[in-house]
This record gives C-alpha cells, sequence and structure tokens, in this order.
C-alpha cells in the first residue's frame, strides 16, 4: 500500500502555482513589450494630414472671393450652380448661424487634428499603401447620412453634424439619429468611412455574415483607435453599451433559440443591424434596447476569433469569411 505524503503533494502544488504565476507573468511582460514596440512604430512614422478650413474661409469671405474660393475648392462648386446661389448663401443668416456654431464648438480643430493624425498613422501601419487624404472642414446643412466623405484624396468633414445631441439644430431629429451627431464620435466616425473601403460587404445572404462584417468594421476599430472607448467605437452613448454588455448572453439565447443565424430574412437588417432607435425582438425590452445589437453580437465573435487565433494577420482576418470566423471563435456571450 502506497501512503501518500500530504506535505509533498502540497508543496509540489504551490510550486506548480509559483510557476504558473511565473509563465502568466513573463507572457504579460512579453505582451506589454510588443505592444509598446508597436506603439513606438506607429508613433514614429513620419505622416503630415494637411487641414483645409473651407468653412472659416467661406465665412470671412465677400462676393468678390467666390472666384478664388471655386478655383483653390472646385470639388466644392457643382457646376450647374451660377455664383448668385454662392453669393446669397454667404449672407444667409441661417448659414452664419451655423458657421458659428461650428466656430464655437470646434475652435481651432487642433484635438480633432491631432486624433486624425494618429488614426492615419495606425492606417499607414497596418495598411502600408495608405496615404493620409487632404482633410476639408465645411457645413453641410445638416447632411447628416453624408456627414464623411471620403476618397482616395480627400475627407470631407460635415462639422454641423457634431454640435451635440441636444444642439437647437437637431430638434426636429429623432433622438437615435441626434445622439450621435456629437464631436466625441468623429474621428470612430472617419475609421468607419475607411473600414468600408477595405471591408468587403458578404455576398453571403446570411444574417450571421452582416452580423460579422459588421463585427470586422468595429474590430478594426479596436485596433485604428486603441484610446478610443467602446461606446465611442460604435456610436453608443455608455448607458447603451452597458446595456448591451449586460444583456449579451440573453440576445445570444434569442438568435440562437430562433435559429436566426443563417436566416436570409432581410427584415433582421432593420431589427438588428440598421440604425434604429431600438432592436426589435418584438418583446417587451425593445424600447430599453440600443439599435444595431446584431452589430455588437458580431463584434464580439470577431473579438473572440482574433483572441484565439492571434497569429492570422489582420488584412486576412478581413478577408475570412463569416462563417469560419463564428467557428474558429468559439464565441461565448459574457454572463
Amino acid at each position: 500500500m502506497c501512503l501518500v505524503n500530504l506535505n509533498a503533494v502540497v508543496l509540489i502544488m504551490k510550486l506548480k502555482r509559483k510557476f504558473f504565476l511565473l509563465v502568466v507573468w513573463v507572457v504579460s511582460i512579453l505582451a506589454c513589450k510588443d505592444d509598446k514596440k508597436i506603439k513606438d512604430e506607429i508613433n514614429s512614422i513620419p505622416l503630415t494630414v494637411e487641414v483645409k478650413r473651407f468653412d472659416r474661409e467661406f465665412a470671412e469671405a465677400t462676393t468678390a472671393d467666390i472666384p478664388k474660393l471655386k478655383a483653390k475648392y472646385p470639388y466644392l462648386f457643382p457646376e450647374q450652380y451660377p455664383d448668385s446661389i454662392w453669393q446669397v448663401k454667404l449672407n444667409d443668416t441661417i448659414q452664419q448661424e451655423l458657421l458659428a456654431e461650428v466656430d464655437s464648438t470646434f475652435g481651432d480643430f487642433k484635438k480633432e487634428k491631432s486624433d486624425l493624425t494618429l488614426l492615419f498613422k495606425h492606417i499607414k501601419h497596418y495598411f502600408s499603401a495608405f496615404e493620409p487624404p487632404k482633410v476639408i472642414t465645411l457645413t453641410s446643412e445638416v447632411q447628416y447620412e453624408s456627414r464623411v466623405v471620403l476618397t482616395d484624396t480627400l475627407l470631407l468633414l460635415g462639422l454641423d453634424n457634431y454640435l451635440g445631441a441636444d444642439h437647437k439644430f437637431y430638434g426636429g431629429f429623432s433622438a437615435y439619429i441626434a445622439k450621435e451627431l456629437d464631436k466625441r464620435y468623429l474621428t470612430s466616425d472617419v475609421a468607419s468611412a475607411f473600414a468600408k473601403t477595405i471591408n468587403r460587404y458578404p455576398r453571403n445572404r446570411s444574417f450571421l455574415s452582416r452580423m460579422v462584417y459588421y463585427g470586422k468594421e468595429l474590430y478594426l476599430k479596436d485596433i485604428l483607435l486603441p484610446i478610443t472607448s467602446d461606446d465611442q467605437r460604435i456610436n453608443y452613448t455608455p448607458e447603451e453599451l452597458g446595456w448591451a454588455r449586460a444583456n449579451e448572453e440573453q440576445i445570444w439565447r434569442y438568435f440562437i433559440e430562433r435559429e436566426l443565424l443563417y436566416s436570409t430574412d432581410s427584415k433582421l437588417d432593420r431589427r438588428f443591424l440598421d440604425p434604429a432607435p431600438f432592436s426589435k425582438f418584438q418583446l417587451e425590452l425593445d424600447s430599453e434596447s440600443p439599435g444595431r445589437l446584431g452589430r455588437y453580437l458580431g463584434w464580439q465573435i470577431v473579438r473572440a476569433f482574433a483572441e484565439k487565433n492571434p497569429d492570422v494577420a489582420l488584412v486576412e482576418l478581413l478577408d475570412m469569411p463569416a462563417d469560419e470566423i463564428f467557428k474558429k471563435s468559439n464565441y461565448k456571450p459574457q454572463k
């Protein structure tokens, strides 16, 4: 009969625990060093962001300045509009008030320029072919659906769409639209515009494919906007993000029990993916929920995949089909 030496067992267990903690500590130190190395590499990228304040130039212009402005910014003056249109706009009281409110909200635009520079450096680090566009600030008569326009060489920012949710100019908008018209979301919106240039919309018509598509966009923001909060990345308020996190398991169970993941019902987009005042579970809790919860879950799936598959490059991840990402993510909702 073999007698177990309990003191020896306890000693071995303590040694194993110490070894485990040592390994965790070493891995953490190495990870921190890698993160610092990447951060230093990004910060050292020689990149200059050119910002042209067309909104201010127009506010300070006279009718005699219109030909010069047209020559400098031809893409902002459609040929079908005569100069008389711009002359009237110069003296329009609503336009003048818009420009004054933008100037009051953004001032010298120094912080926003710094944020955009950091974003562009991150993009350049991960996508070397990227060249920073020229940034043009303007007023767009609150055309919020096109508040950010990104081309290969230009980034047009309609600053009158970022004056704050409670601004009087947004009084006629639905609350879920107005809440996103805040400058805290500006850089996040620019990151979204860039994501759309490299993140292909899926041909697969399943709800899961579209969830993961938006999840990739949000995960890309994790990488490109590392010091931005999660609520800013998804354009939620802190309270909306808190609700999503607190109810993640129940949301996931709802999708699974009703077999929604592989459904091709286009109505699911309107219920869980498109901007809306709330998500539509067709339950009493609907009015408490934020919209776009399908995007939130897609985000968590992509995050889980990236955590479990750290060797997969970002470009490769963006090109992977949703079903593969989902299966390899082993996603489990927060409880």
